[in-house]
């Protein structure tokens, strides 16, 4: 009787749980029609425990899409294998695109833990289709017949890429190598993921608490207040709390007099992973250094650095390197006299202390205020958040003649998040465009863009795309808006940029289009929108004091262009350093002690003592934590061709329309639908000179 009724009682649950599961399943916003204004996500309705079935149902369905390829009896052609796998797995792409973009921008422990749980499978799933024999054999019959189609342009470059893409990934392969491959792909992700997590817990978990006002001197007020305001909401209303978070640390390195807690603070962010604890990088920086490199020689390439770069505009790690090394000994020597101005600063006050890291800025932005008369804290009142902003829509309507319309009808995931909607002077529709400026704790650090939903044409209908811009600026506190300095403008100028590439995009294939480009040509549109930023004319315009309203005076704006220079050995040298150390790292066979090996790149090219590499590597996200490993020389390749890409607009005028819009046409509507040099000679009428980027830091008469 007991073991009837315990059988009834399980039979009971095992209903409940399916009756539960339905109605989950029923209540998941990503297993139905969002019915939100421009189809948005909806935020509002969207829950933690949404996303796994949605992952899980998302990869079912989109293994069924590629069954459906295989399986076809029809010769393969463009439109049933091409066109077919481009627009294959619409809700795992629908339900990824939400979840990654707030794992960075919004994340929770709970959202951490899918995604260590979803990424492998992600992972695999990539390599399932890249080692697909039935899809890969039409892909190549296509690939080989290309001719007897009449494809339009963009077709044949989707087709080749595809073809490249599956090549290039291992399509070619054994059985035994691809087996091993998947295994090092997998892993990697969620290597990647775990260095990516233990960063963000470094950043977040240390806390310097300030008690004594005295500590405090020469801090701006808006920092005390931002530090006050900090404390309290962390239950310490009688203290001051400064962090990891750029908005806190590097104010702090700035003016804070207080050399000791100069020197603990900078001691912390530097050390980020490194601290022999649960969330210590260093093994994970030899796995996936060692697995990289497996990768590319299972591949044919001698190094990770060559399979990564063969893609690239460079090409090749060599031409790499000769950039890097042609700006460097220029940089190092400006710097090099740059840290001997400060010492004689040190000198003159009547220390007798050497020059170091944690006294750069501290310096430089006395020696600013001495030689140029400029106080970065209070050039802030000139540049409120949404200023700065205004400034940014009006260059591209001045452009493009372009419109931002802010909407308040669409869901967002947090309250701060601010909608645009996109339009063109005759007010057709481009996009939409999120802003997420300000810093929160459960946002990595940095500053970014990403696309919610690519342009594309299926069916005859063009959906538009829905592109991001994050972050990481200091909030508004109770007495002021957010104030921005110099370089915070600018990053929201570089941000702006990518995002204009995302909403320019005029193709039918998203994985050819926008901002899917080579890795040293996306940064091109971001940094190409800085040189607007520092315009006299454009400064003029925006930068405004936001209590008074009185444009930013002539005189500042002098100085800050006869400043522009100034301290460009030590950014130069700080950037090119972190370049050649991922360049270094990706070309080394293994790494066996992961200190000792950056302490050898920094002697082999006699890096200065006093400035520390950018991104030392337990915090190197850009290169362990996926994206831009071997790749994050691109800007400084970037800052050529948008230096040289400013110059033709120096040379009609500023706003010049038609110069504009051949950049429009040419560069920020094709995505990678043609080899980058050619987009950019078809631009420019002739290739890149280094000799605008040079003359722009600093680095040559």
């Amino acid at each position: 009787m007991k073991k009837l009724l315990f059988l009834c009682f399980s039979l009971l649950l095992t209903v409940m749980s399916v009756e539960a599961q339905k109605k989950s399943a029923g209540d998941n916003p990503f297993f139905k029609p969002y019915n939100t204004p421009y189809d948005v996500p909806p935020f509002d309705k969207i829950k933690e425990e949404h996303y796994l079935p949605a992952f899980e149902k998302g990869l079912k369905e989109a293994y069924a899409d590629i069954k459906k390829i295989t399986d076809n009896k029809q010769v393969p052609n463009f439109a049933n294998t091409i066109e077919a796998l481009e627009f294959s797995g619409e809700l795992l792409q629908r339900v990824s695109s939400v979840f990654f973009n707030l794992v960075s921008s919004n994340s929770t422990p709970g959202m951490q833990k899918i995604a260590q749980e979803i990424t492998p499978k992600l992972s695999k799933f990539n390599d399932d289709i890249l080692f697909n024999e039935k899809l890969f054999a039409r892909i190549k019959s296509v690939y080989e017949n290309r001719e007897k189609e009449k494809l339009s342009p963009e077709q044949l470059r989707l087709l080749e890429q595809k073809y490249q893409d599956f090549v290039k990934n291992g399509a070619l392969l054994d059985k035994t190598a691809k087996e091993r491959l998947a295994q090092i792909n997998q892993r990697l992700s969620t290597l990647q993921l775990k260095f990516r997590d233990n960063v963000l817990a470094e950043t977040n978990n240390y806390k310097l608490y300030i008690e004594k006002e005295e500590d405090l001197r020469g801090l701006p007020n808006s920092v005390v207040e931002a530090a006050k305001e900090a404390a309290t909401r962390d239950g310490q209303p009688d203290k001051w709390l400064f962090t990891l978070h750029n908005p806190s640390i590097m104010p702090f390195l700035q003016y804070a007099e207080n050399r000791d807690l100069r020197a603990q603070i900078l001691k912390a962010y530097l050390n980020r992973g490194n601290n022999d604890n649960e969330y210590d990088n260093k093994e994970i920086i030899k796995e996936i250094v060692s697995l990289s490199q497996e990768k590319a020689r299972l591949l044919g390439f001698p190094n990770f650095a060559e399979f990564v770069i063969s893609d690239n505009m460079a090409k090749t790690s060599d031409r790499v390197f000769e950039l890097l090394y042609r700006l460097w000994e220029p940089a190092r020597e400006n710097s090099i006299k740059e840290a001997q101005e400060l010492q004689e600063l040190i000198n003159r006050e009547g220390n007798t202390f050497k020059l170091q890291a944690h006294d750069w800025r501290y310096y430089t932005e006395k020696l600013r205020r001495e030689k140029y008369e400029i106080d970065e804290e209070k050039l802030r009142p000139f540049f409120p958040l949404e200023s700065v902003m205004q400034g940014a829509f009006t260059v591209a309507n001045k452009l493009w003649g372009i419109r931002f319309k802010q909407i308040k009808n669409v869901p967002v995931y947090d309250p701060t998040v601010r909608v645009f909607e996109v339009t063109e002077e005759d007010g057709s529709h481009i996009g939409l465009f999120f802003v997420d400026y300000y810093n929160r704790s459960s946002k990595r650090g940095g500053a970014w863009m990403n696309n919610l939903r690519e342009r594309k044409i299926k069916n005859g209908k063009t959906i538009y795309p829905i592109v991001f811009n994050v972050c990481n600026f200091p909030p508004p506190t109770e007495n002021t808006p957010s104030l921005l300095s110099l370089d915070e403008a600018e990053t929201l100028f570089h941000e702006f940029g990518h995002a204009l590439h995302g909403l320019f995009a005029n193709n039918a294939y998203p994985s050819i289009g926008g901002t899917n480009v080579p890795r040293d040509f996306v940064e091109l549109p971001s940094q190409v929108m800085e040189n607007w930023f520092s315009e006299p004319e454009v400064l003029r315009g925006f930068a405004r004091h936001y209590q008074t309203g009185q444009p930013i005076p002539d005189e500042i704006i002098e100085k800050i262009q006869a400043s522009s220079k100034f301290n460009q050995g030590f950014a130069t040298v700080e950037y090119l350093a972190a370049s050649l150390l991922d360049m270094f790292y990706y070309t080394t066979d293994r790494i066996d002690d992961v200190t000792e090996f950056e302490n050898r790149v920094a002697q082999q090219i006699n890096l200065p003592e006093e400035i520390p590499f950018r991104y030392r590597s337990t915090y190197f996200n850009h290169i362990f934590g996926g994206g831009y490993s071997a790749g994050y020389y691109s800007y400084i390749w970037a800052g050529v061709l948008d230096s040289d890409a400013f110059q033709a607009f120096k040379e009609t005028s500023l706003f010049d329309r038609q110069t504009a819009e051949s950049f429009r046409k040419n560069v920020l509507e094709k995505g990678h639908t043609d080899d980058p040099m050619n987009l950019y000679i078809k631009f420019r009428g002739k290739e890149p000179q280094i000799e605008p980027l040079l003359r722009k830091r600093g680095l040559m008469n």
